[in-house]
């Protein structure tokens, strides 16, 4: 067995225009005073990294590195969670994923498209360049309008949905795989891959491609009453990526899952800070480490109550409590009598 490092944090609901988060130095220095050992960084701010830059000069990346480094801390991993959604979207959403992409390709789905493909090549090589081994990701989405199948889908759509949405990724996986770095799709309400079953329908288009593996986030599965523990079991291969976030799911007679249009903090379900949802962590810390899983524990803060400040001091401490140093011994070796084979013939009566 392995052990899990951490604990880390993902930056990008902390970058701000007041310091200390400001600037990549003066904000893993604020996160190394709170017990951070490493920072997940987003790639579109440019505030924090410029990816373009991170992907063609080593010099630039390394200057990056040994920011981090000096504040005692290390780069887990990059995230495109903005230029991933771009890579499929639906013309429905079009407009309303405008902010993802520059001002100039406002309302050019094919522009967008094109511009984050190219995020993600530049991706695959900064995290190569930053000595990264995965990285953070959504899958976008060209069917999510349809998840609920009224009026019922026409034979054939979701093959053919995944079919384009596997030729559109496939370049980047195979980029990917190229620097030697595994691309983490965190299934998420709203994208393509969000649960067990499409993330499976997505592998069998990408034919089983060994880039193709999953960021864990136990909070979305709260929210869709899946059983994250278990999701474990079945995908622990694939696991490489591992996002510390809380969620609670409290149903009433008027809103269950879909949540009545309402905003976060009057919805039955919603992310909360660390230690304040349902998410049983120490279930999942001990199953992830019962399956060899040494990547990050990252918290990504969402919370529709609690000042992010207080979620992230709060949070370092809860990881740290629930990293499990592995046993190399079993606890019953004190009884061990030791063997060989003939002994264990003699027991056996043969």
């Amino acid at each position: 067995m392995k052990t899990i490092k951490g604990p880390a944090i993902f930056l990008a609901q902390f970058a701000d225009d007041q310091a200390p988060f400001n600037s990549l130095q003066s904000i893993c220095e604020w996160m190394a005073s709170k017990g951070y050992k490493g920072v997940q960084i987003p790639s579109w701010d440019k505030r924090l990294i410029d990816l373009e830059l991170a992907a063609t000069s080593q010099t630039y990346a390394d200057e990056v590195k040994g920011i981090v480094q000096e504040t005692g801390m290390e780069i887990t991993e990059l995230s495109t969670h903005l230029q991933g959604q771009l890579v499929a979207v639906h013309p429905a959403y079009n407009e309303l994923f405008d902010g993802f992409a520059p001002k100039e390709m406002a309302g050019d789905l094919k522009a967008k498209t094109a511009w984050a493909t190219q995020q993600l090549m530049y991706a695959a090589k900064a995290s190569a360049n930053l000595g990264l081994n995965a990285h953070a990701t959504f899958s976008g989405a060209l069917m999510w309008h349809l998840v609920y199948p009224w009026p019922q889908r026409p034979a054939g759509l979701v093959d053919t949905a995944f079919d384009e949405l596997a030729r559109r990724w496939l370049p980047i996986l195979n980029e990917f795989d190229q620097h030697g770095v595994d691309v983490c799709y965190e299934l998420h309400p709203g994208e393509d891959l969000h649960d067990g079953i499409t993330f499976e329908t997505f592998l069998d288009k990408v034919n089983q491609h060994p880039r193709a593996n999953i960021l864990y986030d136990p909070s979305h599965f709260v929210l869709q009453c899946l059983d994250y523990v278990q999701f474990i079991d079945f995908y622990h291969e694939r696991i490489k990526m591992f996002h510390v976030k809380d969620a609670e799911f409290n149903p009433t007679g008027k809103q269950g899952v879909y949540g009545g249009f309402q905003g976060w903090i009057e919805r039955a379900g919603r992310f909360r800070s660390l230690g304040d949802g349902q998410v049983d962590f120490g279930a999942i810390f001990s199953k992830l480490s019962q399956y060899d899983y040494d990547g990050w524990a990252v918290l990504e803060w969402e919370c529709a109550i609690k000042h992010p400040e207080q979620g992230a001091t709060e949070g370092a401490p809860f990881i740290q409590d629930h990293i499990i140093r592995v046993t190399e011994k079993a606890f019953d070796d004190f009884a061990g009598t030791g063997a060989d084979e003939s002994f264990n013939k003699r027991i056996l009566g043969i």
